[in-house]
């Protein structure tokens, strides 16, 4: 059995103004004696390429031009030496106001073979800032030096919030803020101002439209008013305005942050730590004016900020190299039928888990049935968190329930795939096994990975002999 491994990941990151391609390389490692249970998990995760950084083509002012996003990532995997053979996991990551569903549809047929085995495409505004703050070294800080960090990942289009503690996602949201929301020519005439830059300028008696010229002053005030929002929002300030401008999809940021570190990402972060010697119109948008502000305004003076390791390429460096877990290395599966990819998660709640150890499938039958009439996709992962040092019997008494109800409600050709949170995967995928005839279904049973309802899985293919498989979690999947 090898003890070490490592793959490479591609994170490919399409925002609201910029895209950019990385590669990582990710080493897997067995730290457990010949004696004891494996114990796999990723020991190192290295940037190894960083693309340059690509204004995002785009149509019109909605649509992604598929066509020149594909020779951006064709140039950049030549220009880092591999091919999509090369890949085994990684993400591609549409952000912002980009992320529609055409979008994602777009550069789904124009990047499906740069995809390789198990590279993730996916849209959700809180993925989103979860990778950001991890890619941004904010979730690192957390855990170094035990505290809780807020990460504002601020784009072209959007703000996104992220708070760790110790390392624990407790909060997430985002807000209609970003560097791109008005835009102006090399005339200095005003071309676009979003919904929610009219809504805010409006609050301050501001009505800036197409053909006006671009005013320094208020614009300027426009990116305060900005600032401020995000001071209130983070500061649980109750604010119609802000209702007004929460980018739909978006969990409700309630985590109260005081005592809280600031950590800056995102396009317009670079501007904020390091205030631009370039003219304010510099690139066509209010990016600038909008980093000043926040610098100026009370996230800075009423927090302790920390530098970011990453800020504008913190997403998609957290796409490629920080999508990925693993799962332990008690699992279980018949065969090898992996990659899958965008599996509906159905999970159980503590009540449900319990009938199931009793051997009572009844409310799961009802629950599985839901689930069919809900999701448009024939297959589905049942979640739960399991026991710690479950009894033989309660192991049995589960095993036959999950097994009796999946084979009957799900299609006969669809695999029985069970995720659990603690270590116990083994022994329920043997016992499982053994109940149903030999190939006749693929049963699947990994742990040690955390899922919700409505997330959506993809699992790689095995690695380290077999031992453990990777995963990738998606919030929400195509916006």
């Amino acid at each position: 059995m090898a003890d070490e491994s490592t793959i490479l990941s591609v994170g490919i990151d399409i925002g609201t103004s910029t895209t950019q391609v990385v590669f990582g390389r990710l080493t897997f490692k067995n730290s457990a004696g010949y004696f004891s249970v494996p114990h796999v998990a990723i020991s190192d995760k290295k940037v190894i390429y960083k693309s340059d950084i690509y204004r995002t083509p785009l149509i019109d002012r909605i649509r992604i031009d598929g066509e020149k996003i594909r020779h951006i990532v064709a140039a950049e995997f030549d220009k880092a030496g591999f091919t999509p053979a090369d890949t085994q996991t990684g993400a591609v990551i549409i952000t912002g106001e980009s992320a529609r569903k055409e979008n994602s549809e777009i550069v789904l047929q124009n990047l499906s073979d740069f995809a390789g085995e198990f590279v993730v495409s996916t849209a959700g505004p809180d993925l989103e800032a979860i990778i950001a703050g991890k890619g941004s070294g904010a979730r690192q800080y957390s855990i170094e030096h035990q505290c809780r960090v807020i990460n504002l990942d601020i784009g072209g289009g959007t703000t996104n919030a992220v708070c760790f503690d110790c390392g624990e996602v407790i909060g997430k949201g985002c807000l209609d803020i970003g560097g791109h929301l008005i835009q102006f020519d090399s005339n200095g005439t005003v071309t676009y101002v979003s919904d929610s830059a009219d809504k805010i300028g409006a609050s301050e008696g501001i009505f800036l439209k197409a053909g006006d010229s671009a005013d320094y002053t208020l614009i300027y005030r426009i990116a305060s008013q900005m600032a401020g929002l995000l001071y209130e929002w983070i500061g649980q300030k109750e604010s119609r305005l802000i209702q007004t401008i929460t980018t739909p999809g978006s969990s409700e940021f309630n985590i109260k942050s005081s005592g809280c570190r600031l950590c800056f990402s995102g396009g317009v972060a670079d501007g904020i730590y390091h205030p631009s010697k370039k003219n304010w119109m510099s690139y066509g948008d209010m990016g600038i004016l909008l980093g000043e502000a926040i610098r100026e305004s009370r996230l800075f003076s009423d927090y302790q900020v920390i530098e970011a390791k990453e800020t504008i390429r913190a997403t998609v460096v957290g796409a490629g190299s920080y999508t990925t877990s693993v799962s332990g290395s008690t699992i279980s599966y018949n065969r090898d039928v992996f990659p899958l990819k965008n599996i509906p998660v159905l999970k159980l709640d503590e009540e449900e888990q319990e009938l199931c150890f009793k051997g009572d499938g009844r409310k799961l039958k009802e629950k599985l049935r839901w689930m069919q009439e809900q999701s448009d996709s024939n297959q589905l992962i049942l979640a739960m968190k399991g026991k710690n040092n479950p009894s033989y019997a309660q192991i049995l008494n589960l095993a036959r329930c999950l097994t009796e109800v999946l084979d009957e409600t799900l299609d006969k050709h669809q695999p029985m795939i069970i995720v659990l949170e603690h270590d116990m995967a083994k022994a329920l995928g043997q016992m499982m096994q053994r109940m149903v005839p030999e190939h006749s279904r693929d049963i699947i049973c990994i742990d040690s990975i955390q899922v919700d309802q409505n997330d959506f899985v993809d699992m790689g293919k095995p690695l380290v002999d077999g031992l453990v498989i990777p995963v990738v979690v998606k919030t929400l999947i195509f916006g």
